[in-house]
């Protein structure tokens, strides 16, 4: 059966679309026609593709891959002859193959499920281990194909992803710059450049991942940083303490950073996460770390939430901890901006091991939440998988580094009573 697809690809587009290998990472500027040419994909390989073909979509939220492919999806599957739309779902069945939109943001429903072909979009913004541990599996059974595509956001998973293609057998790696495609007519591109920073601009158009990330809280301190040599081996020691540095999770995850402060400086050894645990489990893994390296646990910095009681228990989850015999310290009530400015403060005492990539990465991806309709940004973070990490540094700089409180009243002299 023929069926034609009212579609007609650009150039790179073209050369995608015959070049695939099985696994391929585009980095592409903005309005290259990435999710038109994905969707289009995931078509063409459902109707090359073995019976009961599975094929998914995946942005970094649920409600982002409705807004941006949902349409394209059924337009471009609409001259296809008994297909079958799900608008709940956001799937659409036809000649026994089924193509369905996905969110990051809920890796859960990915679980369980074999796929024969995925698009990662904007994957830069994504959970690293979506691909890792879901996704990548889910190719196992049926060797299916896998194309992550996206503009940079500075040296992050989808950075370390695309030199991997470049240099491995059974990927391909491509960078499409806007100066380079003519896609986007060089006035529009000299409108665009007077109005964005020189790192947008890099970012955006020439897919630059040195650039620093739009809105990132931390992208200085976390540059310096790696530019200073000091993210790399930070071992334990063992004459120090381990305080842990806690963001508790309940229907997401809870995060812990291992420290160790040594003299001025501020050693970072580990990082632990996890979700859907029993605060023992976590205890459990931090007496496992920080035993094997010859070390005593410190305190335990936590959230100033964790003095809310449980209904299951009656108990308040530092109650909890205590009673698993740890010292625990509540870090004080401040707003996230006082915190995120105590946490810039400690940066440049601090030193990460590599064993803290998945913490390290969401300190560089920490960044300011962007409202889409007035094109400006939220003065509040973005809340995605990079949160917990960041909230548990923020906890622990406040409650260890950062000054309690600036406007305490100055010393008075004594009053004089006249008897």
């Amino acid at each position: 059966m023929l069926i034609e697809i009212p579609y007609a690809p650009r150039k790179h587009q073209a050369e995608v679309h015959k070049n695939r290998e099985r696994f391929n990472v585009l980095v592409c500027h903005r309005r290259w026609g990435k999710t038109v040419a994905c969707i289009n994909e995931l078509i063409k390989g459902a109707g090359q593709g073995k019976p009961d073909g599975r094929y998914a979509y995946i942005a970094p939220f649920y409600k982002q891959a409705k807004t941006v492919a949902w349409d394209y999806l059924k337009h471009y599957t609409n001259p296809i002859p008994s297909r079958v739309f799900n608008e709940s779902e956001l799937r659409v069945d036809f000649l026994g193959q089924r193509i369905r939109l996905f969110g990051g943001d809920n890796p859960d429903a990915l679980r369980g499920i074999y796929l024969d072909g995925v698009i990662l979009d904007e994957y830069a913004e994504m959970d690293p281990r979506v691909w890792s541990e879901i996704i990548r599996p889910a190719l196992s059974d049926r060797k299916g194909w896998a194309i992550f595509i996206g503009t940079p956001k500075g040296k992050n998973a989808f950075y370390d992803i695309y030199q991997h293609a470049l240099k491995s057998d059974g990927w391909m790696g491509a960078m499409y710059k806007a100066s380079e495609t003519g896609i986007v007519e060089a006035d529009e591109l000299a409108d665009a450049r007077a109005v964005m920073t020189e790192d947008e601009y890099a970012q955006e158009y020439e897919c630059s991942f040195d650039a620093a990330i739009r809105g990132a809280y931390y992208a200085p301190q976390m540059a310096l940083a790696t530019e200073q040599g000091r993210i790399g081996s930070v071992p334990y020691q063992s004459e120090f303490p381990v305080d842990t540095w806690w963001d508790l999770g309940i229907d997401d995850s809870t995060a812990v950073w291992f420290v160790q402060f040594a003299g001025k400086e501020i050693h970072l050894v580990d990082y632990y996460e996890n979700n859907g645990e029993a605060l023992a489990h976590y205890i459990g893994e931090i007496e496992k770390r920080v035993r094997a390296n010859g070390c005593r646990m410190g305190d335990l910095i936590l959230p100033h939430d964790a003095r809310q009681r449980e209904l299951s228990t009656g108990l308040t989850r530092q109650e909890t901890l205590e009673k698993l015999g740890c010292k625990t310290v509540i870090a004080p009530n401040q707003s996230v901006i006082d915190g995120i400015n105590a946490a810039r403060q400690i940066m440049g005492r601090c030193w990460w091991d590599e064993k803290c990539d998945r913490g390290i990465e969401a300190l560089r991806q920490y960044r300011k939440d962007y409202d889409e309709i007035n094109k400006a940004f939220r003065q509040r973070p973005l809340h995605d998988w990079s949160s917990h990490a960041a909230d548990a540094f923020r906890y622990g700089a406040i409650t260890k580094i950062a000054p309690r409180n600036k406007t305490q009243p100055k010393n008075l002299s004594p009053k004089i009573a006249i008897v």
